[in-house]
């Protein structure tokens, strides 16, 4: 958002800055310290991981001296530790939630379950909450949003995903009254179904990456779930059930999303797809039933019409996440949030043979992927939404490799809270379907 930079640096001139919690210190959140140690106006003062270690990396990378850096789980003393300009290290996720030291909580550890803890606890303190998990935010989010808003606080997802990235693009085009036809994102590898942590364990080693998070793009399941997250904040719908995939370069797409009426390749309008071919990039489809707009498009070298592409070629991940931070603190405004409600659904489905009493275990693994669906088909098929699968999820009947899990098909062994929250979600919402 312009004018931040000037708001932080006024900030920190009047001797105030915003005090932020983070919980995960694996790449995002190191990255993410970094950054905002370079900042005005803003640092993170305390940062939980389950390995203690991982959170002093973190500050250490970014510069922070050990001496500076307390550890602790007591409230008071990360407290007072804060209070002398130090940063704290803990092993303690609730001591971020709870600490009278922290305004904005930062969820890092991209795991459901615990991302919804997090989000459940920060906003209970009344504190902000940005998600770095959409993997919850697609689950729970209308949830967290109607708790967040009725607390005060603001509930947000995080600038630099592709969610966020894909929502600067939607709200320029929008304020400036074009219409919106599709909404997307590129993706970086051929869509492989079969993906698991064996198969994509090379090239993890090779990029230093997790072999299962790689694994999860390669599969399409953080596509579908990305997608998701901007089908619930703007009402747009994948054209098919798990979308297209496309492939295109940048300057095809307008003519891919005109209505095969009209010789492109969709059905329908206000439609969220992604692109084999324009990754790591965004786009918005927009198009203008007024002439001297087209005119002024043609003019501008944005193509000959009727649609128009406004294309970003990156996303800095949680680089940007600091922009979300001061959106929610200064202005009490989200980047993105399912402000939509649940309109589409990430749904899990076999990536294999499952069979009875198997245990799933989760997002890039050996068992399930990701499948988008509106909200309305996945309540009619009974679909078992990704974000609730864990080790604890068995199935109570075999499933074929390809095919939806439903509710029917599993029991838990134990309840998260994951699980409970979408219970209250479900009730809560259940006449909007």
């Amino acid at each position: 958002m312009l004018g931040i930079n000037r708001k932080l640096e006024e900030m920190e001139t009047n001797g105030d800055i915003i005090k932020v919690g983070l919980v995960g210190a694996g790449q995002m959140g190191r990255g993410m310290v970094s950054q905002i140690e370079n900042m005005s106006g803003m640092r993170v003062v305390l940062t939980a991981d389950i390995q203690l270690d991982n959170v002093v990396n973190a500050y250490v990378k970014a510069g922070i001296a050990d001496a500076d850096i307390v550890k602790t789980t007591d409230a008071e003393e990360a407290a007072a530790a804060i209070q002398s300009g130090k940063v704290v290290a803990t092993t303690d996720a609730r001591l971020v939630t709870s600490s009278t030291a922290v305004d904005v909580v930062v969820d890092a550890t991209g795991v459901p379950d615990i991302g919804a803890k997090i989000a459940w606890d920060a906003i209970l303190n009344r504190k902000h909450i940005v998600m770095l998990n959409v993997e919850a935010d697609v689950t729970i989010g209308p949830l967290l949003k109607k708790m967040a808003d009725a607390s005060g606080v603001v509930y947000t997802g995080t600038a630099g995903d592709e969610p966020g990235a894909i929502m600067e693009l939607y709200d320029f085009a929008d304020a400036l009254g074009f219409e919106v036809v599709a909404l997307g994102k590129g993706k970086n590898n051929p869509l492989n179904l079969a993906a698991n942590p064996d198969t994509a364990a090379d090239e993890a080693a090779r990029k230093g990456a997790s072999a299962k998070m790689l694994a999860s793009f390669q599969d399409g399941t953080k596509t579908m779930v990305e997608m998701t997250a901007v089908a619930n904040a703007t009402g747009f719908l994948p054209d098919t059930p798990g979308m297209h995939g496309f492939v295109s370069d940048v300057k095809g797409l307008p003519e891919i999303f005109q209505l095969k009426e009209d010789g492109g390749q969709v059905s329908k309008k206000k439609i969220v797809e992604y692109i084999n071919g324009v990754a790591p990039g965004v786009f918005a489809i927009i198009a203008s039933e007024k002439e001297e707009v087209n005119h002024e498009m043609q003019y501008l070298s944005m193509g000959a019409g009727p649609n128009y592409v406004l294309y970003r070629p990156y996303h800095l991940t949680s680089l940007e996440t600091p922009i979300s931070i001061a959106r929610a603190f200064i202005y009490n405004e989200a980047t993105i949030a399912p402000w939509k409600g649940l309109q589409a659904e990430t749904v899990t489905v076999a990536k294999t043979d499952l069979q009875e009493g198997q245990f799933l275990d989760s997002i890039g693994g050996f068992t399930v992927y990701g499948h988008i669906l509106s909200a309305e088909d996945a309540k009619q098929q009974n679909a078992l939404p990704l974000g609730l699968v864990d080790r604890h999820v068995q199935l109570k009947r075999s499933v074929k490799k390809g095919n939806i899990v439903t509710y029917d098909d599993v029991i838990q062994t134990k309840e998260s809270t994951i699980w409970r929250l979408r219970r209250i979600q479900d009730e809560t919402f259940a006449k909007r379907l």
